[in-house]
């Protein structure tokens, strides 16, 4: 499978390092890429430096920070061949009960950072007239869950993003495409699942009748990431168990 993806040598570069983001690291690694990480967590990083070629600390909420992030990466690696942007947060309030601040922090956190994080890894790829943009996205950018207002806007914002990018980017051999996780269980949903049953209420709305787990979403990734998916782009593949479909 390794030698049909066709990524061994690929220069990759993770943002974000929470469980999406580390699995994904991980299995760039494990077909032979060579993968830089990036986070603000220190301790994150620190348990994927074995297995990272790089890593690195970056403030995404810094549009200089996040240029120069790519920069320090590509240097690492010798060059990129590869984004994928892994960075998200959530707030779960009532549309009246959300703050300026709720609002600012997670559009700058999701989406700001994804169009910082791309132009500059774009501007590398345009160079050497190939790479692949991926973006990790939600079915909340399409379905109206309640109390996702700002979650909703910025992963629904990185869908168009992306097929934006795509578009402009098509002539030049870069692609870029976006999956979106149906209800998953990640460092980020966790909680939120463990309470008031959550989870139950939430599986019996997936037509597969289960949560996605996030080994599930590294294929999807690669695949977009590898030379077999050189004819598709500005796409937003749904890794939901169907619950977009209902």
């Amino acid at each position: 499978m390794s030698r049909w993806l066709g990524l061994e040598g690929a220069r990759v570069l993770v943002v974000g390092a929470g469980s999406i983001g580390a699995a994904v690291a991980e299995g760039f690694g494990e077909v032979g890429s060579s993968v830089a990480v990036a986070d603000r967590d220190p301790q994150r990083l620190a348990g994927l430096a074995s297995r990272a070629a790089a890593t690195l600390e970056v403030d995404v909420t810094s549009a200089d920070a996040c240029r120069a992030a790519v920069d320090r990466a590509a240097d690492a690696l010798g060059g990129l061949d590869v984004f994928v942007h892994s960075v998200g947060i959530n707030r779960r309030k009532g549309f009246e009960d959300l703050t300026d601040h709720d609002w600012d922090d997670i559009l700058t956190v999701n989406l700001a950072s994804a169009f910082w994080l791309a132009q500059a890894a774009a501007r590398r790829m345009r160079a050497q007239r190939s790479g692949r943009i991926v973006f990790v996205s939600s079915a909340s950018g399409l379905l109206a869950h309640r109390h996702h207002a700002p979650y909703a806007a910025s992963k629904g914002g990185m869908n168009q993003l992306a097929r934006v990018l795509a578009h402009e980017l098509a002539a030049d051999g870069v692609t870029v495409n976006a999956i979106a996780p149906g209800y998953t269980e990640t460092g980020l949903t966790r909680d939120y699942l463990d309470r008031d049953g959550n989870r139950e209420r939430l599986t019996a709305l997936v037509p597969a009748g289960r949560l996605g787990s996030v080994g599930e979403l590294v294929g999807p990734v690669l695949f977009l990431a590898s030379p077999q998916a050189g004819f598709i782009t500005g796409q937003v593949l749904y890794v939901d168990g169907g619950r977009t479909l209902v």
